[in-house]
Parts: structure tokens; sequence; C-alpha cells
């Protein structure tokens, strides 16, 4: 079919990969031609071939108003019309509509991103769309559509602290019969992130936020005696575990950001595994080298080690502590029972004693208001690690430099109580726990922390 007269064209697009070669996308609907029209010319406009292929003629709105051509991919072409956007993977022959989070909406302009492999739209009254990361576009073919499992080859990834992230692509021929399971492995096959995504069949997408498994964090389970109605409020109304208050530093959510360098990603389904590698590339704003940057990384994931260990400490004592508290609940007025609630008294001391010792009582209020004490190891490292990683709420975090001197000194010093934490908790779970189990003579379930 001829262009339309007085047809306008609204997009004219060079090839990527052949001189001469052309596509232009023109919009009739001025003259009442609602129809698709997209031209392609490979010896300069001497003569030209329509290539809207089986794009839908029968909406009012079907005429194209943009034309893009893929330049990673020869033969890969985007259009955009008066209610959608479309693409094509054999230069306009076959066309499948891209809906997913685009409204309905004519698609004025495209532009394909070639370092980023991303796909930008703009659209009329909707504002601007961006379609991230088509590197599963860009591989597909009949073979990976027919695969039982295919695991696509990652773009690469900049190591930006501030919501840096790695996109995780692969397909599914039908529905997995057990969990999947996402590894990222460094260099030497160590786990840096374990991730267990839900997936289905078709194309899935992950996203990796480029970060080391978090630490483990600290679940109250025990009635504070400042508060004892807390489990009456509607936070915690229901809930089995809350949070310790942090006064603006926020818990320690992630874990360290990883140096720039090559991964490995490794996909398990229904027990067959595939691999791909994955290259995560310095922020060109930063100039901190390499080396400095795994110093930094170094110590952050000490820091999450210390974090998850003074964790573990506390959320035993908690699970204890809270079997007491239920235990002189449900006997308190039995004077039968006065020998064992003296017992169960004795014991919670000894338990509060260490756990004391960890995190400070303040803390354990979930209250921001009993902001009185000075930090115990707990927080401490919350606030070193917020200060030489990610952040933390009020602080800002330092994921792009080295450790200073300060930090280091400032880590030994905490990890010095920390170590006196944990000589004071092996003794109370050595010695003290096993003789109370003993003492009571089975009038209760035995302590142990969750062992």
């Amino acid at each position: 079919t001829a262009m339309p007269a007085w047809g306008v064209v609204s997009k004219i697009e060079p090839s990527h990969f052949a001189g001469g070669t052309a596509y232009v996308a023109v919009d009739a609907h001025l003259m009442d031609s609602r129809e698709p029209f997209i031209f392609k010319t490979t010896d300069y406009g001497a003569t030209w071939k329509r290539v809207n292929g089986d794009l839908p003629t029968a909406h009012p709105l079907s005429y194209v108003k943009a034309v893009a051509e893929n330049p990673n991919k020869q033969g890969q072409l985007f259009a955009g019309t008066g209610h959608g956007f479309f693409y094509s993977n054999d230069d306009g022959a076959h066309w499948t509509e891209i809906s997913a989070g685009l409204p309905r909406a004519p698609v004025s302009w495209v532009v394909v991103q070639k370092q980023f492999h991303d796909v930008v739209v703009s659209t009329y009254g909707r504002g601007i769309y961006v379609l991230d990361d088509i590197t599963p576009l860009e591989q597909a073919t009949p073979q990976t559509t027919d695969a039982a499992t295919h695991l696509f080859s990652p773009r690469p990834a900049f190591r930006w602290t501030q919501r840096g992230r790695a996109y995780v692509d692969f397909s599914l021929k039908s529905a997995p019969r057990g969990a999947v399971a996402l590894q990222i492995l460094d260099a030497d096959g160590k786990v840096v992130r374990d991730l267990k995504p839900t997936a289905r069949a078709g194309l899935n997408r992950v996203a990796w936020d480029l970060r080391y498994d978090p630490p483990r964090l600290i679940a109250m389970r025990t009635t504070p005696a400042e508060n004892p109605h807390i489990w009456e409020e509607p936070r915690f109304r229901g809930k089995d575990t809350r949070p310790v208050t942090h006064w603006g530093l926020e818990p320690a959510q992630v874990g360290p950001i990883v140096v720039p360098g090559k991964y490995t990603v490794k996909l398990t389904v229904d027990g067959q595994s595939a691999a791909q590698p994955i290259e995560i590339l310095r922020d060109p704003r930063v100039a901190t080298s390499v080396a400095d940057l795994d110093l930094s990384v170094k110590l952050q994931l000490r820091l999450r080690d210390d974090i998850s260990a003074a964790a573990d400490m506390v959320n035993a004592i908690e699970v204890m502590r809270k079997q007491l508290e239920d235990v002189t609940k449900a006997y308190r007025e039995d004077r039968t029972r006065e020998a064992l609630l003296k017992q169960v008294a004795d014991m919670d001391r000894k338990l509060l004693d260490v756990e004391t010792k960890i995190l400070e009582p303040a803390q354990m209020t979930s209250d921001d208001k009993y902001f009185q004490q000075a930090y115990r190891v707990y927080m401490n490292l919350i606030w070193l690690n917020g200060e030489v990683g990610p952040g933390a709420g009020d602080v800002l975090g330092g994921a792009d430099f080295p450790p200073t001197d300060t930090s280091v000194n400032v880590m030994e010093t905490i990890e010095k109580d920390l170590n006196a934490a944990k000589a004071d908790y092996k003794n109370l779970m050595d010695r003290d726990v096993p003789a109370f189990n003993r003492s009571i003579g089975g009038a209760i379930t035995p302590l142990t922390g969750g062992r």
C-alpha cells in the first residue's frame, strides 16, 4: 500500500545497522484514515515497503505515531500507536503488544537507550514511561521459549549505593512444582545473596539490590514494665513480636553493597540449575578505588555478622523470658506455686542481666519517649553500620568511601563489649539455664531459647 496522500510523517528512524536504511511512521488520521502505516527503505528512499505487518487495524486509534529500532538487535522494532505500544522481532512482519503498567493512551514517541537497554515512551496526557532492561526480549528465541527453564544473561549493573539494582530474568514453560532458588555468588563461589522469588509460567523478573544478605534483627516478645498494656496497642495487637526502639536511626534492613566485579547468578528450579555471569560496574561518579571499597565491605560484613550475633542472643533470651512471663501470669494467684514463682523470678533476673548488656532497657519499650540511656552493644553496632555502610535514617552512610581509622577503632571497642556479652551468654546457657531446668523438676517446659 502506498503512503496515504497528506499523511503526516511523524517520525523518521535511521537504521543503526545498515546505511541507506530507515523507517518512517506515517499518521493519516486527520485525513480520516485510521490504518497503521510504517514504511522501510533500504536504498536511501528510492523505494519503500510497508512493514506494519499485523498491527491492529480495527481500532479507531490504530494509526502509528512513532517507530524506533533497537540499536542492540537488528530487526527488533517498537511502535507507538494512538492506543498502545507494540514490538516486533522480525522487522515488522509480526507485532506483540506491551501493556504491563502502561495505560491506554496515545504513544507519541519512542526511544531505545543503547547502553542500558531501556525503552522510553512518551504519551499524550499520561506522562513518560520506561520499560527497564529489555535484554530478555533481545535474547529471546524459539528455543528459549520452548525450554522448560531458561535463565537470560543479565545486563551489567552500576554500583549505585542509592537504589542500585540488577535485574535477573528467567522463563518457565510451566509453573514450578516447588520453591525456586536464586543465588548470587562471588568470584570464589561463596553465596552473596540468597533470594527466594515467587515464580510462574512465562517470563519472571527478580530485582537484586546489589547487596549481601541482611543481618538478623531483634524481635521483642516480653512485656516491658513501663508499659504493661503494650500488646493492646493497635500497632502490636495480634502480634507475637515487636521491634526495639531505634530513635531515628532505623534498623539495619539491608546488607552491604557489593564491590564492583564479576559475579554469578545461579537459578535452581525443580532440581535443575542454570548459571549466568553478571558484572557490577563502578559508579563513574565515585573516585574511591576498588581496593578501598573492598575494605569498606569487609568492615560492613563484620558489622552485619556482629549485629546478627547480638540479635540471636537477645532473641533467644526473649523466647525464654516470654516463657517465664507466661508461667508467672498463669500461677500468679496460686499460693501453692510460690516457690516455683520465686525460681522463675530469679531466672528472669539472670536472663535480663545478660540481655541488658547487649540492649539498653529503654530500647525494649518500642517507644521513642523512653529515650534516656546511652547506647549499648546492639545500638552501637546499628549506628556504626549506618555510618560506614548503607545509612540508617538520620545517618547518611559511607559505603562509597574507605573506612576511617576512627571507625575501625570504634568497631574494635564495640566488639570487646560484644565478646564480653557472648561470654556471659555462654555461661548463662551452659550453666544457669540447665541448673534452672533441673531445679524445677519438670514443673514447666524446660528453657531452651530455641536451641
